[in-house]
């Protein structure tokens, strides 16, 4: 009865997908992405860090293909009329999943997405795909896009995509959805909290009295003093030194450390980013 029940579901999923595509529709569920987020994305105990199965996303590569050509069929004219939430997070997902089928076409021959090479092969400025109707490249979309002044200037995009690093932000097991302003805001602000309580990417040391961050507030720092709000109504950043007031209780332990923090009396350091590929099993 299990399995009936469950060929069921995937034919009426299959039905709705095949309506949507015939009417010219797109999902802003993603659910595509979300299930083989759902089946090769493996959660840390904690769940604040993530570890990709590339290998299952190599054997499910047909399914990834199918999902990356819908988000590559939709045209400009049809992007510019949704809501700045589904704009959101259709950048969001395309970065990350062609950003695994960037990594598919070298699996399981590299070490660090950085092995595609800094100059000629960059991975993030190689134009590998078409997206809005034209060919495109990774830093195209978080950089030229999702983070250009007055488009959505929401300093959360760094908990949004993913670049197959240890030292990223997690890849969740969930596809972000636009299906609403206050959803979309919910799974931001769960990404940004799980980043900034784990320890091994954020952190305040009682020893030294010091916080010390992953280098992305160090690289991107710029994004964190911008203050204002987002498309979301975020409120955005003065400073570096205000994500640490901002979010104290995940960064110190004791009442003291987070009265400093919110103080923002606190030196910042920054911490060595890992690059090595964030691959299950290694």
């Amino acid at each position: 009865m299990r399995r009936r029940g469950f060929l069921t579901a995937g034919a009426a999923l299959l039905a709705a997908t095949a309506a949507r595509a015939q009417s010219g529709g797109f999902d802003h569920g993603h659910a595509a992405w979300d299930a083989l987020l759902a089946r090769h994305v493996k959660l840390a105990a904690d769940g604040r860090s993530s570890r990709v199965d590339y290998a299952g996303f190599m054997a499910d590569r047909a399914a990834l293909s199918t999902y990356l050509a819908s988000l590559s069929a939709v045209g400009a004219a049809q992007y510019a009329g949704w809501s700045k939430s589904q704009q959101y997070a259709f950048l969001a997902n395309a970065y990350n999943a062609f950003t695994v089928e960037k990594i598919l076409t070298r699996w399981p021959g590299l070490k660090s997405i950085r092995d595609f090479g800094t100059f000629i092969g960059n991975p993030w400025k190689d134009r590998f795909f078409t997206l809005l109707g034209k060919p495109q490249h990774l830093d195209g979309i978080e950089h030229e896009t999702m983070r250009a002044p007055g488009v959505f200037d929401e300093p959360r995009v760094h908990v949004a995509v993913n670049c197959a690093s240890i030292g990223c932000p997690l890849l969740d097991r969930k596809a972000l959805t636009g299906s609403s302003a206050a959803a979309l805001d919910a799974q931001l602000e769960d990404l940004m909290r799980r980043f900034l309580a784990d320890r091994t990417r954020n952190r305040y040391d009682p020893q030294t009295k010091s916080l010390r961050l992953s280098r992305i507030f160090d690289w991107y720092a710029d994004d964190f003093r911008k203050g204002g709000k987002s498309f979301l109504g975020y409120p955005g950043f003065g400073g570096v030194a205000e994500v640490g007031a901002r979010y104290a209780e995940l960064l110190a332990d004791s009442d003291a450390d987070r009265a400093l923090l919110r103080a923002q009396k606190a030196p910042i350091e920054h911490l060595e980013y890992d690059w090595s590929l964030n691959a299950a099993g290694r």
